[in-house]
Order: structure tokens, then C-alpha cells, then sequence
């Protein structure tokens, strides 16, 4: 019988420091505008585009634009999939954390 460790099943999309605090802050809630969720990570702006579209292209975030008045707004949303994709993240690091 072949077991497998828990490190096999880490996503490495989701691994990533800075794409794990992202997930993470938008696993509480609905979504987030983008400068929000920037600060809450602690990252630049150019740091949290380019991360979120990694995300996004993964088809773990959704990045929604639109405007709020005449100001342009940027909104981050997990999808389904990322939110699946960030559970068995965490029951994987809890696992090994664990073992």
C-alpha cells in the first residue's frame, strides 16, 4: 500500500506567500475592493495586479471592475473553485503540520 504525504496534495498556485494571503483574506467574504485587500496583505498595488491575475488566470479569483460614483473600483472574489482549491490547501498544511 502506497501512501502519500500531504506536501503532494499543497497547490502550488495557492503556496505562494503573497497568493496565499490574498486567497485567504478573500475566503471570509463575498469579495473585497482591491485596495482593501492590498492593505490587508501588505503588498503594492502592482504586487497585489500581478498576483491576482495569476489567481485569476488559475480560475481561482474573479477580478470584477466597474465604478463607484465616477471612481474606478477593482473588486476580488474567490470562485467556487478557489475556494475548493484553498479547503484542501488548508486540510493539507494541517495535515502535515499535524503529522
Amino acid at each position: 500500500m502506497t501512501l502519500e504525504h500531504a506536501r503532494h496534495r499543497l497547490d502550488d498556485v495557492i503556496h505562494a506567500p503573497v497568493r496565499f494571503s490574498i486567497v485567504a483574506a478573500l475566503a471570509s467574504v463575498d469579495q473585497a475592493d482591491f485596495a482593501s485587500v492590498r492593505d490587508t496583505v501588505e503588498v503594492s498595488d502592482s504586487v497585489l495586479s500581478k498576483q491576482a491575475t495569476a489567481l485569476e488566470q488559475a480560475g481561482y479569483v474573479k477580478i470584477k471592475k466597474g465604478y463607484v460614483g465616477k471612481r474606478p473600483r477593482t473588486w476580488l472574489s474567490l470562485t467556487k473553485e478557489g475556494r475548493a482549491a484553498f479547503d484542501n490547501h488548508l486540510a493539507a498544511l494541517r495535515e502535515i503540520a499535524g503529522a
